[in-house]
């Protein structure tokens, strides 16, 4: 309690707060869709491949999203950001309510429910600002658990849209969408972390250079597998197992919980232990859990109790990344997070098509699982390789912060934690 006190005490928990609260009911109303699918699928009667098409939508949207929300932060300020994106999901999702009448406004509703998926890089960048180096990791990390939001969406949307309808469920969250925006207006305090002397170029650099690829990749498999699993497993309880459609819902909010909590951790772990070493273990976690879960296809206990091992390891893997990126990218943590981010949120994409496609063409969900497994393996590859460098050149042995740079390099990261620390208590 002690070490944790220290912690809230280096940075502005207020801001911590907002930002996590923010990014919690974005992630909500992002996977709405994939919440209610049994129900949309249901109104529309839709082909595997159509609802795999369906549940991708939001998050490619939310994905290409991401990295004009990070260059906006950086010029309006992160709190500003986060105010105009919140008040354009309140308008999108006016419009679920009000305009939803075929597929093809679905598809379009998926692309407006995109917006709510771009707070990630932002959201981050916002709640680790104030803090020094050697916290941003548990920072990030708690920021990141507002994942848990994907979790209450699939939890509470489904009883909603069976006592109100699945459309009335959009009009809910354009309202309840106020409560964080009221919370980021009255407590949330813009960190001073970013240099206001730097161009597009210098901010845009990550982009050029092959570790921000590499981290995005490897996003793409933790964050991607994580968002689209989530949004997909509602589907797959109900149409693989017969549960009822609430039931698939609380199904899913076991694993999705498990992902977001164990974030928190994953971002723990990393400042201590190294993120390239706890990455190294999640990859491994999440190729043979998703084995598992398609072979065990015929049991719902075995296939929960694996996707429950499989969501920690992935949530983990997704703290573990973000401890790295501002290790990487020190004075522009809001446009890497939100590249990084963007890049590799396109991996969700790939998981309810994947699986449609896989059910649609060739009888069965478990090749799905298995192609996601071998990207798994191949980004561990690659990331094995990578930290060589990394290692040399930004990073202690296993990824870990550095903590005795430079002379030169002390004196100013000295410098620069003074100044978080008088403007918090100020």
């Amino acid at each position: 309690m002690s070490s944790f006190k220290n912690f809230l005490q280096s940075g502005h928990s207020p801001t911590l707060f907002a930002a996590f609260l923010y990014f919690s009911f974005s992630c909500c109303i992002w996977v709405l869709n994939g919440a209610m699918a049994p129900f949309i699928g249901e109104t529309f009667n839709l082909s595997p491949a159509q609802k795999g098409l369906m549940l991708s939508v939001p998050i490619i949207a939310g994905a290409l999203m991401r990295f004009p929300l990070g260059i906006l932060s950086q010029y309006i300020g992160r709190k500003k950001a986060t105010l105009v994106e919140m008040g354009l999901i309140a308008v999108a999702m006016l419009f679920g309510f009000f305009y939803v009448k075929s597929f093809n406004d679905l598809l379009a509703m998926g692309v407006l429910l995109g917006i709510a998926g771009a707070s990630f890089g932002v959201a981050l960048s916002l709640g680790s600002g104030w803090f020094p180096p050697q916290h941003k990791g548990l920072a990030m990390g708690l920021v990141g658990a507002g994942n848990v939001g994907t979790a209450v969406s699939v939890l509470v949307a489904p009883p909603l849209a069976n006592w109100l309808g699945w459309q009335a469920v959009y009009g809910v969250a354009a309202v309840a969408i106020l409560i964080p925006m009221a919370v980021m207006v009255v407590f949330a305090k813009e960190p001073p972390d970013v240099n206001a002397h730097s161009n597009l170029r210098e901010h845009i650099a990550c982009l050029f250079e092959k570790d921000g690829w590499v981290f995005s990749l490897i996003y793409g498999v933790t964050f991607g597998g994580f968002i689209g699993l989530t949004t997909f497993l509602p589907s797959y309880y109900y149409d693989q197992f017969g549960v009822s459609k609430v039931q698939a819902g609380q199904l899913t909010m076991l694993a999705a919980f498990m992902g977001a909590a164990v974030r928190v951790v994953g971002g723990w772990i990393s400042d201590r232990w190294g993120g390239v070493n706890t990455l190294t273990v999640v990859l491994l976690v999440v190729a043979v859990s998703l084995v598992l879960v398609g072979a065990s296809s015929g049991s719902l206990a075995v296939t929960t109790l694996v996707l429950i091992v499989c969501f920690a390891a992935l949530g983990a893997g997704n703290g573990a990344l973000f401890q790295l990126v501002p290790l990487r990218w020190p004075a522009s943590t809001a446009v890497a997070g939100s590249m990084i981010g963007e890049i590799g949120a396109l991996g969700g994409g790939l998981v309810p098509n994947a699986m449609g496609l896989s059910k649609q063409y060739l009888g069965s969900y478990l090749w799905g699982f298995v192609f996601f497994a071998l990207l798994s393996l191949v980004m561990l590859g690659v990331m094995r390789v990578m930290q060589i460098r990394w290692t040399r050149t930004w990073a202690e042995k296993g990824g870990r912060a550095r903590l005795t740079p430079s002379h030169a390099a002390h004196a100013a990261t000295s410098k620069a934690s003074s100044r978080v620390r008088k403007a918090a208590r100020s």
